[in-house]
């Protein structure tokens, strides 16, 4: 069984979401928050497999509690729910740990698939939002180019690059991997230059573009 934590400052929609995941059978949310102050508190008690996150909240938002958690070196895997069309939040989000994002408007085979692929360890970014996102950055001025033809990413640097996409530090992927610190750091910059981006953000959305994650 799946244990979540949903945290959505709206009544109507923590109802319908438990209604609708209580068709799931392998998947229970074992409780509510109305706020990121709240849904920290509740995270800490659970301790559950996956976090459903709303961006938009009063007092701590989403984006507030995943930097929160994620500096505490407690932060579950998470999804990022809202109804919001929100490049902005995406970007900040999987920069602060969020291994999904999802608008709410998805279908409940959307939303199970998504909560099981993120508590096997997997990201899961809605491709539509990830296109819109990309498109978006193509305006930005890279710091260089990357390799014409690119050169292709090695097992290892895509078994590095899915631990970015969880939010992972070059230590805890070190660390996950068994490796120096060093040695990640090392493949962290080989990554930026074949993906010709310049932070671990457009890294991620740039392998997910690609098909790597």
């Amino acid at each position: 069984m799946i244990r979540v934590v949903l945290i959505d400052d709206q009544t109507l929609v923590r109802r319908g979401v438990r209604a609708l995941l209580e068709l799931a059978g392998d998947i229970s949310i074992v409780a509510e928050a109305g706020d990121g102050i709240e849904g920290a508190a509740v995270i800490r008690r659970e301790r559950p497999d996956v976090v459903l996150l709303d961006v938009r909240m009063p007092k701590a938002s989403g984006l507030d509690l995943l930097r929160e958690l994620r500096d505490a070196g407690e932060l579950p895997p998470t999804i990022l729910l809202t109804t919001f069309d929100d490049d902005e939040a995406l970007l900040e989000g999987v920069k602060a740990g969020a291994r999904g994002y999802l608008l709410k408007d998805v279908s409940l085979e959307q939303l199970t698939g998504a909560i099981r692929a993120v508590a096997a360890g997997e990201t899961m970014i809605r491709p539509a939002v990830t296109e819109r996102v990309l498109r978006g950055l193509e305006h930005v001025r890279r710091d260089f180019d990357a390799l014409e033809p690119p050169d292709p990413l090695t097992r290892r640097e895509i078994e590095i690059l899915r631990l970015m996409a969880g939010g992972y530090s070059n230590r805890e992927i070190a660390d996950a991997l068994g490796t120096a610190e060093g040695t990640i750091k090392n493949h962290a910059s080989s990554i930026l230059s074949k993906l010709g981006v310049r932070d671990r953000t457009r890294a991620v959305l740039k392998a997910l573009e690609r098909g790597y994650i």
